[in-house]
């Protein structure tokens, strides 16, 4: 028999001078290609001081922060009410404040928590909320009487979370904002 050899299943590479040069270009191309790359990623920006991107001011455009806290003016810092209160060894007494002053400070604080907390699910109704001033979604809540509303505000029920959701807020916000919401309906 006759040794049959076919030409379309030899290899292109013959000798190994061929072998080497494969081998060589075969590391050699892929790292020209990477430093290339880094090269255009790395070296390709204008870095002298007359760019107008590297101003101080362009700088200070882009580092400037998305959002600022507003602090509201009409309460007190902790800070300055730390400082503001008397060390005294002997019970000094306190003057008596006028009870319309009590509530309008109240109903201010109320209508902040409100604001900033409450507003979220009460503005719209969310999750069956009862939406600030609608007489008849109060009237049943009101009928259960106000320690039944503060402590459901305070404690959670249903799909709201105690205290709306802001367990920073103390027990007298919350009232203070519970109040604010059943005057906006009487």
């Amino acid at each position: 028999m006759a040794e049959v050899h076919v030409e379309e299943h030899a290899s292109l590479i013959k000798t190994p001078r061929q072998l080497l040069i494969v081998v060589l270009l075969a590391f050699a191309v892929p790292i020209t290609l990477i430093v290339m790359l880094t090269h255009l990623v790395t070296g390709s920006g204008d870095h002298s001081k007359d760019n107008p991107a590297l101003s101080e001011e362009a700088i200070a455009k882009r580092l400037k922060p998305v959002g600022e806290v507003v602090v509201d003016p009409s309460q007190p810092a902790a800070a300055d009410a730390a400082a503001t209160v008397p060390v005294t060894t002997a019970a000094a007494p306190v003057p008596a404040a006028k009870p319309g002053a009590a509530a309008k400070a109240d109903a201010g604080k109320g209508k902040s928590v409100y604001e900033a907390t409450c507003m979220v699910c009460h503005a719209a109704g969310v999750a069956g909320a009862p939406k600030a001033g609608a007489k008849a979604a109060w009237a049943p809540r009101m009928k259960s009487g106000m320690s039944t509303l503060y402590a459901s505000s305070i404690k959670g029920k249903n799909a709201m979370p105690p205290k709306g959701g802001n367990l920073a807020l103390t027990d007298a916000d919350v009232n203070a904002a519970v109040d604010y919401m059943v005057g906006l309906v009487k």
